[in-house]
């Protein structure tokens, strides 16, 4: 008897104890749903991600992304080494597609002293190119001066003045040289610098050093214009030409070798850029051949 109270008794309490542990998990999963939904999530069954509008985003303090500004490094600033050089050749440059005699010579003081720290193998480029400079410069503030205010006014007066050479005819006397016969000395000179600049600039890592690749610059732009005598003692002065380092400490001074590197390519860009215009110019009066 003691045993069926007992079954009785445990059946009641199955019987209610069921829908009691039912009702508190629909419960607790309604409690749980009305939470997602309030907090802005679907159900269980996925991942939480709020509905509506979506969330403030903190405002980005620094403004909108952009590229950094490029920064004119000192060295071709008004007062760099390179800015010196630069700054005259590109004013030389006139919108009438000429070239200013006086502001080409500027430009030439200031390279010929860039050039000259490096030794002794630019004595016979520097030397040779500052007394080609003082004679133009002497033209263009001298008493003829209004004909040598650009190289084609110059060009055109020399010409109408009977004072140009015959091509390939050198003067007796080289002090006595047309100015159109000078400047074209100086313009092939000019291709030599910027081709020398442009290959120390350009060099790879573990290419040929600076001795070779502006020995290479000398063969293509001046060689073919010199004397054997000359072009053998280039040959050898180019094996003592100064390694890249110095060439990049002395263009752009505290700046790293990659600033360095570029601003020495911009400056080579620059001096291309009159060489052009002066080729372009000599080459429309028959200049070409005066040397």
């Amino acid at each position: 008897m003691g045993v069926t109270l007992l079954t009785q008794v445990s059946r009641r309490y199955f019987r209610h104890a069921i829908p009691l542990a039912v009702l508190s998990l629909l419960l607790l999963y309604l409690c749980a749903r009305s939470f997602r939904v309030v907090s802005g999530c679907r159900s269980w069954a996925q991942s939480c991600n709020p509905e509506g509008p979506p969330p403030v985003q903190v405002r980005r303090q620094s403004g909108p992304l952009e590229a950094p500004k490029w920064k004119e490094p000192p060295c071709e600033g008004p007062q760099g080494v390179l800015g010196r050089v630069m700054e005259p050749f590109r004013a030389s440059l006139n919108p009438e597609g000429d070239v200013a005699l006086s502001q080409y010579l500027a430009g030439w003081r200031a390279l010929v002293r860039f050039l000259t720290p490096l030794g002794s193998i630019f004595a016979f480029a520097t030397d040779e190119a500052s007394a080609k400079v003082t004679a133009l410069e002497a033209r263009v503030h001298g008493p003829e001066a209004a004909h040598y205010s650009s190289l084609a006014a110059m060009a055109a007066w020399e010409r109408r003045a009977g004072l140009l050479e015959r091509p390939g005819v050198a003067p007796r006397d080289p002090a006595r040289s047309s100015g159109s016969r000078t400047l074209l000395l100086l313009h092939r000179a000019l291709r030599w610098s910027q081709l020398c600049l442009h290959r120390v600039a350009a060099a790879t890592p573990g290419g040929p050093d600076a001795g070779v690749q502006c020995g290479d610059a000398y063969r293509t732009a001046l060689a073919p214009h010199h004397p054997w005598l000359v072009r053998q003692a280039a040959r050898l002065a180019f094996l003592a030409f100064p390694g890249r380092g110095r060439w990049l400490g002395l263009a752009c001074p505290g700046a790293g070798e990659t600033e360095a590197r570029a601003a020495l390519a911009r400056a080579a860009a620059t001096l291309e850029a009159v060489y052009n215009r002066t080729q372009g110019l000599l080459a429309e009066r028959g200049l070409l051949g005066l040397a």
